[in-house]
C-alpha cells in the first residue's frame, strides 16, 4: 500500500461522508447483479441450446454455490492483507471466468465457469460491506449502506433490459462478454480510485485454525446468529424470486423477455426506493422495529404469493405479492446486516465473509429447489419464499433487545 493510501486508510473515518466512495463500493457489488440479472432473460435460449430445461438453474445455483465458497476465504483473506489486494485479485478471477462463460459449450461447463466466476466475484460482493463497517457503525453505516445499495440498485434495472436486448440482436455469449467488460473496468477503478480503509495496524495475523476458531465465535454470538439468519431467509426468498420467475413470467405466461425485463426493473426500483427510505426510519425507529416491519411484510407478499399460485389466473395477483417481497427486502437487508455486523469491528472482514457465505448457501438451495420442482406454475416458487419468510420470521423472534 502506498503512503497516500495509509493516509488514507489512517484517517478512515472521514470516507464516511466521501461522495466518491459509496460510487465506487456500490459499483463493486452490483457485479452481483450484473451477473445474475443479465442473463436471467437468456434462461429459455441457454435451455433451448444445450438441450436442457434445467440448466440454466444448474448455472445459477452454480453460481450461488461460489459465492458461498468465496467468502469464506475473501473475508479473513481482507482482514488479513488489507481490502484492494483482495478485491483486485478477485476481479481478474471473474473476468476470465466470464470469458469462459462465453465460450461455454454444455451446462457442465458454463456451471463450472459460473461458479470460477463467482469465487473471484465475491471479493467484489464481502469486501466492500467490510470496508462500510470500517469507517462507519449504526445510523451512519445504515445510511452509507443505503447510498452504496442507491448506486448498485441501478444494476438490476438495467442488466435484464440490457440482457434482453443482447438476446433480441445477438448471442447470449454476449451477455458474458459484456460481464468480462464490467470486470476489465471494475479492476481499473479499483487500481487507480478506491483506497484501502484497513490500515496496517489492524491487519489480521491469525492463521487458518485461529479463523475457522473466529468463525466459531462470531456464530455463537447471539446477535449476530439471529440477524444474519433473518437476513439470510430474506435472501433465500429474492433468490428463490431470481430462480423462479422466468419460467413464471416468460414461461407460464409466455412474455417477451423485454416485457419481463421491466417487470423485473419495476421491483427493483421498487427495492432502491424503500432502501433509501430506510436509514430514515432506522434514525427514527431504531433498527429493531425496522427489521421487525420488514419481516412482517415479507410474510404478508408471501402470502400473497401462495394463494395466487394456488388460485391460478392472470399474473397480476403474483406481481403483487412481489411488490410488496421487493418492499420488504429494501428494508430489511441493509439493517439486519449493520445489525448482524455491529458488535464485530475487530474483524469485520470475516464476519461479513461468514453472512455472505450463509445468505449464497441459502440461496444455492432455495434457487435449487425451485428447480427440481418446477412444474411450469408459480407454486414452487411461491412456497420456497414463503417458507423463507416463516424461518426470517421466526429467527427475528428470538434476536437480542440490544445491540451492545
Amino acid at each position: 500500500m502506498s503512503s497516500a493510501q495509509s493516509a488514507v486508510a489512517a484517517d478512515a473515518p472521514d470516507l464516511a461522508t466521501s461522495r466518491r466512495l459509496p460510487l465506487l463500493l456500490g459499483f463493486l457489488i452490483a457485479i452481483g447483479p450484473v451477473s445474475v440479472d443479465m442473463y436471467l432473460p437468456a434462461f429459455p435460449t441457454i435451455a433451448r441450446q444445450f438441450h436442457d430445461p434445467a440448466g440454466p438453474g444448474l448455472t445459477l445455483a452454480a453460481y450461488f454455490a461460489g459465492l458461498a465458497a468465496g467468502q469464506m476465504t475473501q473475508g479473513p483473506f481482507s482482514d488479513r492483507a488489507g481490502r484492494r489486494l483482495p478485491i483486485l485479485l478477485g476481479l481478474a478471477l471473474y473476468t476470465l471466468a466470464s470469458i469462459g462463460c462465453a465460450l461455454a459449450w454444455n451446462t457442465a461447463s458454463l456451471s463450472a465457469f459460473r461458479l470460477v466466476a463467482a469465487f473471484g466475484g465475491s471479493a467484489a460482493v464481502v469486501v466492500p460491506r467490510a470496508m462500510v463497517r470500517d469507517i462507519a457503525d449504526g445510523p451512519a453505516a445504515a445510511l452509507l449502506f443505503s447510498r452504496l445499495m442507491l448506486v448498485m440498485g441501478v444494476a438490476p434495472i438495467i442488466a435484464p433490459i440490457l440482457g434482453s436486448a443482447v438476446i433480441a440482436f445477438g448471442s447470449w455469449r454476449w451477455i458474458f462478454a459484456l460481464a468480462t467488460l464490467y470486470g476489465i473496468v471494475a479492476i481499473g477503478l479499483v487500481w487507480f480510485r478506491l483506497p484501502d480503509t484497513l490500515p496496517l495496524a489492524r491487519r489480521s495475523t491469525v492463521g487458518f485454525r485461529t479463523i475457522i476458531i473466529r468463525y466459531g465465535q462470531i456464530s455463537a454470538e447471539r446477535g449476530f446468529l439471529t440477524h444474519a439468519l433473518t437476513g439470510t431467509f430474506a435472501i433465500g426468498a429474492l433468490f428463490a424470486y431470481l430462480a423462479g420467475t422466468p419460467a413464471v413470467f416468460i414461461g407460464e405466461f409466455h412474455w417477451d423477455p423485454i416485457s419481463y425485463a421491466l417487470l423485473f426493473g419495476l421491483n427493483a426500483a421498487i427495492y432502491i426506493g424503500f432502501n433509501q427510505w430506510n436509514p430514515h426510519l432506522v434514525a427514527r425507529a431504531g433498527l429493531r422495529p425496522v427489521i421487525s416491519a420488514a419481516v412482517a411484510a415479507l410474510v404478508c407478499g408471501t402470502i400473497v404469493l401462495v394463494a395466487a399460485a394456488l388460485r391460478g389466473g392472470g399474473p397480476l395477483p403474483i406481481i403483487a405479492g412481489l411488490f410488496i417481497c421487493q418492499a420488504s427486502y429494501g428494508l430489511s437487508l441493509p439493517s439486519s446486516l449493520v445489525a448482524a455486523l455491529s458488535r464485530h469491528q475487530a474483524h469485520a472482514g470475516s464476519a461479513s465473509a461468514l453472512l455472505g457465505t450463509w445468505q449464497y448457501l441459502g440461496g444455492a438451495i432455495t434457487g435449487a429447489l425451485v428447480g427440481a420442482f418446477a412444474d411450469g406454475t408459480a407454486r414452487p416458487m411461491a412456497f420456497a419464499m414463503f417458507a423463507c419468510a416463516v424461518l426470517a420470521a421466526l429467527a427475528a423472534a428470538f434476536r437480542p433487545q440490544r445491540l451492545t
